[in-house]
């Protein structure tokens, strides 16, 4: 260490339990590093004193050993207390982060302090904030300031923003905006008491992953009142077991999607004026009508997706559809993949249209506020 607060470390996250074969393939990089798996007693993390260049051993960490989920230059090191942290991280920040740059402060605590991490993300962005002149950016920053601190000891790493992986970026259009305005009509599956409670339950589950508007469980006629009452206590029993997931694990408010009854014709009539789809092998390949199904989703508050089960939808409601698609040539879909590769087949075919319009809207926002 030449100066305070340099040191010459490289930092390797893993799969909890992958720290020591990570590290033994790092020891045949550098076989003059000092490798210490699982530093302190904390698993998933592969602490590497280099004995030659750290960015050169680091790069070859990141080329050959899959077992490095991320790897860290450190580029300084302090005690780990906020105040401290901060200023060591001021003293190198000017060297990474440019004035007209963002950036965003992100710390891993391991160990028990008198501080939380979020307190160590204020008083370092503060102190980086002044030592640079850039910006703070939390979502989508220029740089980041990796703070990982291991017991006693804060290890400071700069890098890249866009090296960050997120489920939601800028080109990114949130698709569940799309899923709410779908209504998935579903003929119900009918036959053996056990296979229609199992079909029942993965219909549920499909339809609440996406999040639709509703789903209509839509039969044909005379049908045998058990075996309905069997698959709707499935529908029932998967919508709640999947919403109970996403209710925990969703950082936005969950839509319930909520189960109707109808006859397949009346539904069909009813809703007349609203956008039908038909999903069977007779139709198109829905990667031709892609601009056709956007002039639909743009127009109508509504889309009804039609689906069949054992049997197709009746030949009769193509003439009442705009479209009839098919997603998958020559392979038949059972009824539980039918719905959600009907949405995903929808969504990317359509998403970059959504994508760019939404960016559009922003820009056009952001023009009137200036």
């Amino acid at each position: 260490m030449n100066e305070k607060g340099l040191c010459d470390y490289i930092l390797v996250k893993t799969v909890l339990g992958m720290e020591r074969i990570a590290a033994s393939y790092i020891k045949d990089i550098d076989p003059g590093a000092e490798v210490t798996p699982s530093p302190r007693g904390f698993k998933g993390l592969v602490l590497v004193k280099p004995s030659k260049n750290k960015h050169e051993v680091a790069k070859e960490i990141e080329t050959k050993v899959p077992e490095a989920e991320k790897v860290l230059v450190i580029e300084g090191c302090a005690p780990a207390r906020p105040e401290e942290i901060a200023e060591v991280t001021a003293s190198l920040a000017p060297r990474y982060i440019g004035s007209n740059e963002t950036f965003a402060v992100r710390t891993t605590r391991r160990g028990r302090h008198g501080f939380t991490s979020i307190d160590v993300n204020v008083v370092v962005g503060d102190a980086v904030r002044r030592a640079t002149g850039a910006s703070v950016n939390l979502r989508y920053p220029d740089k980041v300031v990796a703070i990982e601190i291991i017991s006693d000891k804060a290890f400071i790493a700069f890098y890249s923003g866009s090296e960050e992986w997120k489920k939601m970026r800028p080109g990114k259009y949130p698709l569940y905006k799309l899923f709410r305005k779908i209504a998935i009509i579903q003929m119900p599956y009918l036959g053996p008491l056990d296979a229609c409670k199992a079909m029942g339950v993965r219909v549920g589950r499909e339809v609440q992953n996406f999040e639709v508007g509703e789903l209509v469980i839509a039969p044909i006629g005379l049908v045998d009142a058990l075996q309905l009452k069997t698959f709707l206590e499935g529908v029932f029993e998967g919508i709640e077991s999947r919403y109970q997931v996403q209710r925990k694990s969703y950082g936005r408010k969950t839509h319930k999607v909520p189960v109707y009854l109808q006859d397949l014709y009346q539904l069909v009539r009813d809703r007349s004026n609203e956008a039908i789809i038909v999903f069977e092998p007779e139709g198109e390949h829905v990667s031709k009508k892609a601009e056709e199904i956007l002039k639909l989703v743009k127009h109508y508050p509504r889309i009804n997706m039609l689906f069949g089960s054992r049997e197709g939808i009746p030949e009769g409601v193509y003439r009442f559809a705009d479209l009839v698609l098919d997603i998958a040539p020559g392979i038949t879909l059972s009824t539980e993949y039918a719905a959600a590769s009907a949405l995903i087949a929808i969504a990317s075919v359509i998403h970059d249209y959504l994508a760019k319009e939404e960016e559009q809207e922003a820009n056009k926002a952001n023009e009137q506020k200036q």
